[in-house]
């Protein structure tokens, strides 16, 4: 289990430590997904949570820290507001018209 003060380190502080091996991406994934469970709910903060895409996305990232992906950002997790559309996930935008509205196609 991970000290709780590694949540608030920079992504450049996990970065650092992802890249010595000081700490792994599912690692440090599940215990933000675990953090986001626990308080997501009494702060109101998620529309949704994706652990299942994170720790995949994850897992893709540990293989790869010294092959083609992009450094800290393929490295670190992050939430993201339900602005962003995702293929086949429902994104709200926060607005009851869009409550059911799944995106079919994402912009790049």
């Amino acid at each position: 289990m991970l000290k709780e003060s590694i949540l608030y380190e920079s992504v450049g502080e996990l970065a650092k430590r992802i890249e010595t091996k000081q700490l792994s991406p599912v690692e440090l994934t599940e215990a933000y997904l675990e953090r986001s469970q626990q308080l997501g709910p009494q702060l109101n903060a998620y529309a949704r949570l994706m652990p299942v895409e994170a720790l995949d996305q994850a897992r893709a990232a540990e293989k790869d820290i010294h092959g083609t992906l992009p450094r800290a950002a393929a490295w670190n997790p992050y939430a993201a507001k339900d602005l962003l559309a995702v293929k086949g996930v429902q994104t709200t935008w926060g607005a009851k018209p869009f409550a059911e509205q799944v995106s079919i196609t994402t912009r790049r």
